[in-house]
């Protein structure tokens, strides 16, 4: 088997909430593009790759320097189609390789930096998979539960009390990349295996762009990231 590594990016056109939302101009050039020119500055990657049903994202990928070997099929382009069906479309159509890295459009934070760590990370454990994970806004075992009549209450009144700094660490999805065993994968077809490691990232770095709010706020964040490197 080849020792390659391909990035796969997913973007297909039906965005809801956001129209347009992975070529949408965001601090000078489509949101893709980020995600794309970080990928290729990374110098890990045999391929590439924007798995999409969409000719002008097609075209604005090719464009940041992006291959789009295949169209993707429309039954994984709707709502119910997940990234886990579209990866193993894409693997399909590939010439075989052991790892693959699965990056959002909707990640303009992410470094060539953090995606080299990624890669030397699981190359060098036994993980099968290693994902971008970030730390909760707000402690979610201090979360309220809402009745029908408008009160709230401790959803867990157990942790009332408990101090946030004695609380245990719990993280989510940064919802930005996963670096995966390919076989391992494929035998199991879930991206969060068993054995994953997580790769904490500063909150500033995951904002999960699924509303104009938050397109705004991570624009802004992302400037102020590039001003402080300028």
């Amino acid at each position: 088997m080849l020792e390659t590594l391909v990035c796969i990016i997913p973007a297909r056109g039906g965005s809801k909430r956001i129209p347009r939302k992975n070529i949408a101009a965001f601090n000078g050039k489509p949101l893709i593009g980020w995600s794309i020119e970080s990928a290729l500055h990374a110098n890990i990657f045999s391929r590439v790759i924007v798995s999409t049903d969409d000719a002008e994202i097609a075209a604005v990928a090719k464009h940041h320097g992006a291959e789009i070997p295949f169209m993707r099929d429309e039954n994984l382009s709707d709502d119910f189609a997940t990234t886990a069906d579209v990866l193993t479309d894409a693997l399909s159509r590939l010439p075989e390789c052991t790892y693959a890295c699965c990056l959002y459009p909707t990640a303009p934070m992410i470094t060539p930096s953090d995606l080299k760590n990624a890669y030397t990370k699981i190359k060098t454990s036994a993980a099968d998979c290693v994902m971008s994970v970030t730390d909760y806004d707000f402690h979610p075992l201090r979360a309220f539960a809402r009745q029908e009549d408008g009160t709230v209450s401790f959803h867990w009144p157990e942790y009332e009390l408990t101090r946030s700094q004695d609380l245990p660490e719990m993280l989510h999805d940064a919802g930005a990349f996963y670096f995966f065993n390919v076989q391992t994968f494929l035998k199991s077809g879930k991206l969060i295996a068993k054995n994953t490691i997580g790769m904490k990232l500063p909150r500033k770095q995951a904002v999960d762009i699924d509303t104009q709010e938050d397109f705004e706020l991570a624009q802004a964040l992302h400037l102020l990231e590039q001003e402080g490197k300028s």
